[in-house]
Parts: structure tokens; sequence; C-alpha cells
């Protein structure tokens, strides 16, 4: 699932002599997200890109886990972007990192679709291969398949806002904090979030 799938179709990047370019636009890669994001509210589509570059995994691994679907999430992660490409002048550093901003609006689009749909996911495990693996070798990885095919199928019987916090404090390895702020709810709330889903998946996962 390559991730230029998710990649905002904006018109091509100004070259650097062209007339007209927007100042103090972000062309390094060592900027910030926060300055990033200041470059493209000042029309800078390559800061953005970098951007995209940086945490288009990420949405799309977000939007599949509540979605179940990797076409759904392809669109729900473009759509985000597309979405935070527009807003990004609203966009206010002090208030939230840009990653937590993003995933609120990933998961709100996800957690609407699902709605909208009014069905369970499919487990999405054969999507979630597909993604760039960071850990084991292909040996250990076959070894642990169907652990994780019945860890997807059981999340998928989740509902959509359990997924969402198992992935972003289990599987994203966000903070209380940040992933309580992505969803949009207290921390303590969140932590009920968690703990239902525990105990869900233990009781569907028992033998």
């Amino acid at each position: 699932m390559p991730i230029a799938l998710v990649l905002p179709r904006l018109p091509q990047a100004a070259s650097p002599d062209a007339p007209g370019r927007p100042a103090g636009l972000m062309t390094h890669a060592a900027a910030s997200d926060a300055e990033l994001m200041r470059g493209a509210a000042a029309g800078d589509r390559a800061a953005f890109g970098l951007l995209v570059e940086r945490h288009g995994e990420r949405a799309l691994r977000v939007a599949l886990r509540v979605l179940g679907d990797g076409a759904e999430a392809e669109e729900v992660a473009q759509e985000a972007f597309l979405r935070a490409w527009q807003a990004a002048a609203s966009f206010d550093p002090d208030r939230a990192q840009f990653t937590t901003w993003l995933h609120r609006i990933t998961l709100n689009l996800a957690i609407d679709r699902t709605r909208r749909r009014g069905s369970a996911p499919a487990a999405g495990e054969a999507a979630l291969a597909a993604l760039p693996d960071p850990g084991p070798g292909p040996e250990a990885s076959a070894a642990a398949a169907e652990d994780r095919a019945a860890l997807a199928a059981a999340l998928a019987r989740l509902p959509a806002r359990q997924r969402a916090a198992i992935a972003l404090a289990y599987e994203e390895g966000l903070s209380g904090a940040e992933a309580a702020a992505a969803l949009d709810v207290s921390e303590r709330a969140l932590e009920g979030l968690l703990r239902r889903a525990r105990l869900m998946l233990r009781r569907i996962l028992s033998p």
C-alpha cells in the first residue's frame, strides 16, 4: 500500500526562482512540523508534502484500524490530508501538536464513515500486512501470523472509538494525553475506552 496513495492531489510546487512564490516557504527537511505548517499556510506545497511523507503511513494505519478496509482507509487518509492542507492557516501549534491535530481529523472521518455504513469492518489483516513492517524478519513474522490474524479479527469486533483508542495508545505509542486529545476526550474517558476494549478483547480471545 504505497504512501503515494495518500498524497493530496495538489498542483506541482513552484520552483524556488519562480515569481510570486510566498515568502518564508519551508524547504528544509529538518524543519519541525509546526514550521512546515506555517509554510503550508503560506502556500508552500513542498512543505506540506514533507508532512505527508512524515505522517502519511501513520494516518493510513489509524484509519485502517478503525475501518478495516484498505480502500476506505486510503480514501480517509487522503481526505484527512486535504482537509489539513485546506485548514493549514487555522492550525495553532500552541494548542496541539500537528500529529494530534491530524489524528483527530483522521479519526473523525473514519468514525463518521463507520457510522454511515452501520456495520462492523472486516478484519483488515491483509491490508495491515501490506504496510511496511519494522519488526522481526520473515520467519518470526510468519510464526506470529496466526496470532496477528486472531487479534485483527477481535479488534474488528470492537466499537469504532475503542478501536481508535487501542490504535493510538498501543499501536502508535501515543501518550495518554496525546491519545485523549486526538479522540477529543478526557484522559479519564480514554482510560475507560481502553479498559472496555481490553475486557472485550479478553472475552473474544479466551479459549
